[in-house]
């Protein structure tokens, strides 16, 4: 039935994925056009990069920027010259269901998101505030700084989204008007970080203390046009299936590790990002 309904030639659909659980790459592509209708918002106009794993996540897998060998002509890309590896890279842009169903018969498990659109990839729409605890903490830690944040927050007169990473952390984000380039994001994101870290022990807001046991580090740098983030409603390729979900602040006071995973999240009513980018907001520019 499937193929009657996409131009999609799928392969290899017993293929197991998720083998603790038993979840084929049939079942993960099923996921994906269920869940279209809320993360196609999200990858629209967007350079994606995806994390393959066609031979299921305990198999290496590997990353991909640009569009594979073989990719149909109907999907559509976007042209980049990478000044990295001094070459044009193409990435493939997702508007559709179509490209989505593509992308999950490659295995194509996690899709990440730039945090801006193209054309203009040099112009950003959201700034991120990625929470990463390191053991002993956890996601709890990750919740507690997650409130200080917004709190902060709101006291520059900010709004503020927050989703889980779909692994041991958090995602908080602010959509923005587009007039801020990310070099002004970017040292944003990091001056609200160390005013944090002067007031919170547990906070820490620099990549040379990602390994400081104990602590929740607010990743920066992740601000810029070659950065990314889990898109909302990926999934991710751990045993459990979890998916990155957008979240409305008040469920964070009972939030698990696993409560959402490729499931449990279809049962999920309430989109609390599904207005994320109709007010945009303007970052101060001086606090």
């Amino acid at each position: 039935m499937m193929k009657e309904l996409t131009r999609v030639n799928f392969t290899n659909l017993n293929k197991i994925i998720y083998p603790e659980l038993g979840i084929s790459k049939s079942q993960v592509i099923d996921y994906y056009i269920r869940i279209a209708p809320r993360m196609l918002p999200f990858l629209k106009d967007r350079a994606l990069v995806r994390t393959r794993y066609p031979n299921g996540i305990n198999e290496e897998g590997f990353y991909e920027k640009d569009a594979p060998k073989g990719t149909p002509e109907w999907i559509k890309t976007f042209t980049k010259f990478s000044e990295s590896v001094q070459k044009n890279t193409d990435y493939v842009i997702c508007n559709d269901l179509d490209t989505l169903i593509w992308l999950a018969n490659l295995a194509a498990l996690e899709l990440h998101i730039p945090l801006s659109k193209t054309p203009e990839t040099g112009v950003p729409d959201i700034a991120l505030f990625d929470l990463d605890p390191e053991p002993p903490a956890g996601l709890r830690e990750a919740i507690n700084a997650a409130f200080l944040l917004k709190e902060l927050l709101e006291k520059l007169g900010l709004k503020s989204f927050v989703k889980n990473s779909g692994k041991k952390g958090l995602h908080v984000v602010i959509p923005l008007q587009p007039n801020h380039n990310f070099d002004q994001v970017r040292d944003f994101v990091h001056s609200v970080g160390l005013i944090l870290t002067k007031k919170h022990i547990f906070i820490v807001s620099e990549r040379s203390q990602t390994n400081e046991p104990g602590k929740v580090l607010i990743d920066y740098p992740q601000n810029s046009e070659h950065g990314t983030m889990i898109a909302p409603y990926s999934l991710r390729a751990v045993k459990e299936a979890t998916v990155s979900t957008p979240l409305e602040w008040h469920e964070l006071n009972t939030l698990k590790p696993y409560d959402y995973n490729l499931f449990s999240i279809l049962n999920k009513s309430e989109e609390p990002w599904k207005h994320l980018f109709d007010e945009p907001q303007k970052l101060p520019k001086s606090f």
